[in-house]
Protein backbone atom coordinates (compact mmCIF):
# COMPACT_ATOMS: atom_id res chain seq x y z
CA UNK A 1 0.00 0.00 0.00
CA UNK A 2 1.68 3.50 -0.80
CA UNK A 3 2.16 5.41 2.63
CA UNK A 4 2.26 9.09 2.66
CA UNK A 5 5.18 10.18 1.10
CA UNK A 6 3.82 8.55 -2.24
CA UNK A 7 0.37 9.76 -1.81
CA UNK A 8 1.50 13.41 -1.45
CA UNK A 9 3.86 12.62 -4.83
CA UNK A 10 0.42 11.64 -6.24
CA UNK A 11 -1.29 14.75 -5.14
CA UNK A 12 1.67 16.78 -6.71
CA UNK A 13 0.92 15.74 -10.20
CA UNK A 14 -2.69 15.72 -9.82
CA UNK A 15 -2.74 19.36 -8.55
CA UNK A 16 0.15 19.95 -11.48
CA UNK A 17 -2.70 18.89 -14.21
CA UNK A 18 -5.74 20.54 -12.50
CA UNK A 19 -5.19 23.62 -10.49
CA UNK A 20 -6.78 26.65 -11.65
CA UNK A 21 -8.10 25.40 -15.01
CA UNK A 22 -11.76 24.72 -15.48
CA UNK A 23 -13.46 21.01 -15.66
CA UNK A 24 -14.31 20.39 -19.35
CA UNK A 25 -15.78 17.18 -18.61
CA UNK A 26 -15.45 14.41 -15.47
CA UNK A 27 -16.94 11.03 -15.02
CA UNK A 28 -16.94 8.98 -12.10
CA UNK A 29 -17.54 4.98 -12.19
CA UNK A 30 -19.94 4.34 -9.74
CA UNK A 31 -23.81 5.04 -9.95
CA UNK A 32 -24.24 6.91 -6.92
CA UNK A 33 -21.66 9.65 -7.43
CA UNK A 34 -23.22 10.27 -11.45
CA UNK A 35 -25.26 12.98 -10.17
CA UNK A 36 -22.18 14.97 -9.48
CA UNK A 37 -20.91 15.14 -12.61
CA UNK A 38 -22.93 18.32 -13.73
CA UNK A 39 -22.63 20.11 -10.66
CA UNK A 40 -18.66 19.26 -11.14
CA UNK A 41 -18.33 20.16 -14.61
CA UNK A 42 -16.95 23.44 -15.52
CA UNK A 43 -15.72 24.33 -11.95
CA UNK A 44 -12.24 25.27 -11.29
CA UNK A 45 -9.63 23.22 -9.38
CA UNK A 46 -8.53 25.10 -6.31
CA UNK A 47 -5.90 22.75 -5.16
CA UNK A 48 -5.01 19.01 -3.94
CA UNK A 49 -4.64 18.63 -0.38
CA UNK A 50 -3.89 15.15 1.24
CA UNK A 51 -4.56 13.92 5.03
CA UNK A 52 -2.29 10.97 5.73
CA UNK A 53 -3.39 8.05 2.36
CA UNK A 54 -6.41 9.99 1.45
CA UNK A 55 -6.54 13.05 -1.06
CA UNK A 56 -8.87 15.86 -1.23
CA UNK A 57 -9.00 17.59 -4.63
CA UNK A 58 -10.80 21.25 -4.19
CA UNK A 59 -13.12 22.70 -6.30
CA UNK A 60 -14.18 26.38 -6.30
CA UNK A 61 -18.20 25.49 -6.68
CA UNK A 62 -17.28 24.30 -2.48
CA UNK A 63 -17.50 20.76 -3.09
CA UNK A 64 -14.40 18.59 -2.69
CA UNK A 65 -13.64 15.24 -3.74
CA UNK A 66 -12.33 12.51 -1.51
CA UNK A 67 -10.44 9.32 -2.44
CA UNK A 68 -8.50 7.06 -0.78
CA UNK A 69 -6.45 4.85 -3.13
CA UNK A 70 -6.08 1.94 -0.16
CA UNK A 71 -3.99 -1.33 -1.53
CA UNK A 72 -4.37 -0.86 -5.52
CA UNK A 73 -5.34 2.43 -6.06
CA UNK A 74 -3.44 4.76 -9.26
CA UNK A 75 -3.69 8.30 -10.31
CA UNK A 76 -2.10 8.51 -14.03
CA UNK A 77 -1.58 12.31 -15.52
CA UNK A 78 -2.16 12.10 -19.49
CA UNK A 79 -2.60 14.41 -22.00
CA UNK A 80 -6.26 15.45 -22.04
CA UNK A 81 -8.51 12.15 -23.37
CA UNK A 82 -4.73 10.79 -24.11
CA UNK A 83 -6.04 7.17 -22.24
CA UNK A 84 -3.44 4.71 -21.25
CA UNK A 85 -3.33 0.73 -22.04
CA UNK A 86 -4.05 -0.78 -18.92
CA UNK A 87 -6.40 -3.61 -17.35
CA UNK A 88 -7.13 -1.30 -14.46
CA UNK A 89 -10.59 -0.47 -13.94
CA UNK A 90 -11.03 3.57 -14.28
CA UNK A 91 -13.10 4.54 -11.21
CA UNK A 92 -12.34 8.68 -12.19
CA UNK A 93 -11.65 11.19 -14.60
CA UNK A 94 -11.09 14.38 -14.62
CA UNK A 95 -10.65 16.31 -17.77
CA UNK A 96 -9.37 20.13 -18.40
CA UNK A 97 -8.27 21.49 -21.94
CA UNK A 98 -4.86 20.54 -21.55
CA UNK A 99 -4.48 17.24 -18.74
CA UNK A 100 -7.12 14.29 -17.77
CA UNK A 101 -6.32 13.20 -14.36
CA UNK A 102 -7.62 9.31 -14.02
CA UNK A 103 -7.33 7.47 -10.77
CA UNK A 104 -7.84 3.94 -11.76
CA UNK A 105 -8.78 0.90 -9.33
CA UNK A 106 -9.52 2.80 -6.02
CA UNK A 107 -13.09 2.26 -4.46
CA UNK A 108 -13.21 4.46 -1.73
CA UNK A 109 -14.24 8.00 -3.37
CA UNK A 110 -17.12 9.98 -2.25
CA UNK A 111 -18.06 13.75 -3.25
CA UNK A 112 -18.44 16.32 0.01
CA UNK A 113 -19.74 19.57 0.16
CA UNK A 114 -16.48 21.73 1.69
CA UNK A 115 -17.89 22.09 5.42
CA UNK A 116 -18.59 18.05 5.25
CA UNK A 117 -15.00 17.41 5.11
CA UNK A 118 -13.79 17.80 8.57
CA UNK A 119 -16.68 15.40 9.97
CA UNK A 120 -15.72 12.74 7.15
CA UNK A 121 -15.27 9.18 9.56
CA UNK A 122 -11.26 8.95 8.08
CA UNK A 123 -10.74 12.89 8.09
CA UNK A 124 -11.83 13.08 11.77
CA UNK A 125 -10.46 10.70 13.24
CA UNK A 126 -6.52 10.69 11.23
CA UNK A 127 -3.81 12.14 12.64
CA UNK A 128 -1.25 14.81 12.14
CA UNK A 129 -0.06 15.08 8.36
CA UNK A 130 3.37 15.75 8.83
CA UNK A 131 3.58 16.16 4.48
CA UNK A 132 0.62 19.19 4.55
CA UNK A 133 0.54 20.18 8.31
CA UNK A 134 3.18 22.00 10.26
CA UNK A 135 3.97 19.48 12.56
CA UNK A 136 6.86 20.19 15.27
CA UNK A 137 9.08 17.26 17.14
CA UNK A 138 7.87 18.57 20.53
CA UNK A 139 4.31 17.88 19.41
CA UNK A 140 5.02 14.39 18.72
CA UNK A 141 6.80 13.78 21.86
CA UNK A 142 3.80 15.19 23.86
CA UNK A 143 1.55 12.78 21.17
CA UNK A 144 3.96 9.66 22.20
CA UNK A 145 3.87 10.50 25.32
CA UNK A 146 0.15 10.72 25.77
CA UNK A 147 -2.14 9.13 27.79
CA UNK A 148 -4.33 7.70 24.89
CA UNK A 149 -1.15 6.27 23.38
CA UNK A 150 2.14 5.61 25.84
CA UNK A 151 0.85 1.89 26.61
CA UNK A 152 0.29 1.05 23.09
CA UNK A 153 3.46 -1.64 21.63
CA UNK A 154 5.55 1.20 19.06
CA UNK A 155 4.69 -1.63 16.05
CA UNK A 156 1.12 -1.30 16.21
CA UNK A 157 0.94 2.77 17.58
CA UNK A 158 3.16 3.83 14.53
CA UNK A 159 0.44 2.28 11.68
CA UNK A 160 -2.67 3.69 13.22
CA UNK A 161 -3.39 6.51 11.46
CA UNK A 162 -5.19 8.43 14.34
CA UNK A 163 -1.61 8.36 15.85
CA UNK A 164 0.05 9.89 12.90
CA UNK A 165 -1.25 10.24 9.30
CA UNK A 166 0.62 8.38 6.34
CA UNK A 167 2.71 5.81 8.43
CA UNK A 168 3.07 2.66 6.78
CA UNK A 169 5.05 -0.70 7.05
CA UNK A 170 8.33 0.42 5.57
CA UNK A 171 8.31 3.67 7.66
CA UNK A 172 7.48 2.27 10.91
CA UNK A 173 10.54 -0.89 10.26
CA UNK A 174 13.01 2.89 9.64
CA UNK A 175 11.64 4.82 12.84
CA UNK A 176 12.16 2.35 15.10
CA UNK A 177 15.47 2.02 13.38
CA UNK A 178 16.75 5.56 13.59
CA UNK A 179 15.26 5.63 16.92
CA UNK A 180 17.18 2.95 18.54
CA UNK A 181 13.77 1.45 19.87
CA UNK A 182 13.09 -2.47 20.20
CA UNK A 183 10.11 -3.30 18.36
CA UNK A 184 8.55 -5.38 22.00
CA UNK A 185 8.78 -1.59 23.52
CA UNK A 186 5.85 0.76 24.46
CA UNK A 187 6.50 4.41 24.10
CA UNK A 188 5.92 4.04 28.33
CA UNK A 189 9.06 1.37 28.02
CA UNK A 190 11.26 3.77 26.07
CA UNK A 191 13.85 6.36 27.38
CA UNK A 192 13.11 10.21 26.80
CA UNK A 193 15.90 9.93 24.20
CA UNK A 194 14.46 7.42 22.45
CA UNK A 195 10.99 9.53 22.35
CA UNK A 196 13.05 12.49 20.81
CA UNK A 197 14.62 10.27 18.52
CA UNK A 198 11.63 8.89 17.11
CA UNK A 199 9.93 12.12 17.06
CA UNK A 200 12.86 13.69 14.61
CA UNK A 201 12.65 10.22 12.48
CA UNK A 202 9.23 10.36 11.80
CA UNK A 203 9.61 13.95 10.57
CA UNK A 204 12.78 13.67 8.55
CA UNK A 205 12.16 10.46 6.94
CA UNK A 206 8.49 11.38 5.96
CA UNK A 207 10.06 14.32 4.56
CA UNK A 208 13.11 12.21 2.68
CA UNK A 209 10.82 9.54 1.86
CA UNK A 210 8.74 12.19 -0.24
CA UNK A 211 11.71 14.21 -1.31
CA UNK A 212 14.01 11.25 -2.59
CA UNK A 213 11.27 9.01 -4.45
CA UNK A 214 11.02 6.56 -1.46
CA UNK A 215 14.66 6.41 -0.38
CA UNK A 216 15.05 6.50 3.42
CA UNK A 217 18.50 5.66 4.09
CA UNK A 218 21.37 8.16 3.77
CA UNK A 219 21.28 9.69 0.41
CA UNK A 220 25.03 9.18 0.55
CA UNK A 221 24.89 5.28 1.25
CA UNK A 222 22.50 5.09 -1.03
CA UNK A 223 24.53 7.31 -4.04
CA UNK A 224 27.69 4.81 -2.85
CA UNK A 225 25.66 1.48 -2.81
CA UNK A 226 24.05 2.37 -6.60
CA UNK A 227 27.48 3.32 -7.96
CA UNK A 228 28.78 0.02 -6.53
CA UNK A 229 25.70 -1.95 -8.65
CA UNK A 230 23.25 -2.85 -5.78
CA UNK A 231 19.65 -2.78 -6.50
CA UNK A 232 17.08 -0.30 -5.35
CA UNK A 233 16.35 -2.94 -3.25
CA UNK A 234 19.72 -3.20 -1.39
CA UNK A 235 20.06 0.43 -1.30
CA UNK A 236 16.62 2.15 -0.40
CA UNK A 237 16.36 1.34 3.15
CA UNK A 238 18.11 1.34 6.65
CA UNK A 239 16.55 -1.89 7.43
CA UNK A 240 13.10 -2.52 5.50
CA UNK A 241 13.26 -5.23 3.42
CA UNK A 242 16.92 -5.95 4.31
CA UNK A 243 16.58 -9.66 6.36
CA UNK A 244 20.39 -11.03 6.12
CA UNK A 245 21.58 -7.93 4.99
CA UNK A 246 24.35 -6.56 6.69
CA UNK A 247 23.14 -3.52 9.53
CA UNK A 248 24.49 -0.03 7.42
CA UNK A 249 26.08 1.27 10.90
CA UNK A 250 27.03 -2.28 12.84
CA UNK A 251 27.14 -4.93 10.41
CA UNK A 252 24.85 -6.95 12.14
CA UNK A 253 22.54 -9.12 9.94
CA UNK A 254 19.29 -7.32 9.74
CA UNK A 255 16.43 -9.69 11.10
CA UNK A 256 12.51 -9.73 10.04
CA UNK A 257 9.68 -10.75 12.42
CA UNK A 258 6.09 -10.57 12.09
CA UNK A 259 4.18 -7.83 13.95
CA UNK A 260 0.59 -6.80 13.58
CA UNK A 261 0.22 -9.48 10.81
CA UNK A 262 2.84 -7.46 9.13
CA UNK A 263 6.31 -7.77 8.14
CA UNK A 264 8.81 -5.79 9.92
CA UNK A 265 12.52 -5.56 9.85
CA UNK A 266 15.04 -4.87 13.07
CA UNK A 267 18.82 -4.62 13.55
CA UNK A 268 19.38 -6.62 17.39
CA UNK A 269 22.18 -4.70 17.77
CA UNK A 270 21.28 -1.21 16.94
CA UNK A 271 18.03 -1.36 18.58
CA UNK A 272 19.10 -4.03 21.07
CA UNK A 273 16.61 -4.33 24.43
Amino acid sequence: MPEGPEIRKAADAVEKALKDREVLDISFAFETLEGYEDILTGATVTGVDTKGKAMLTRFDNGYTIYSHNQLYGKWMIRNAYNYPKTNRQLRLAIHNEKKSALLYSASDIEVLRDEEVPDHPFIRKVGPDILSETVTKEQLRERYTSKRFFRRRWTTLLLDQSFVAGIGNYLRSEILFLAGIHPSLRPTDSTPQQIAKAAEATITLMEQSYRYKGITVDPDIAERMKAEGKTRTQYRHWVFRRSFQPCHICRTKIEKIEAGNRRLYYCPTCQAL
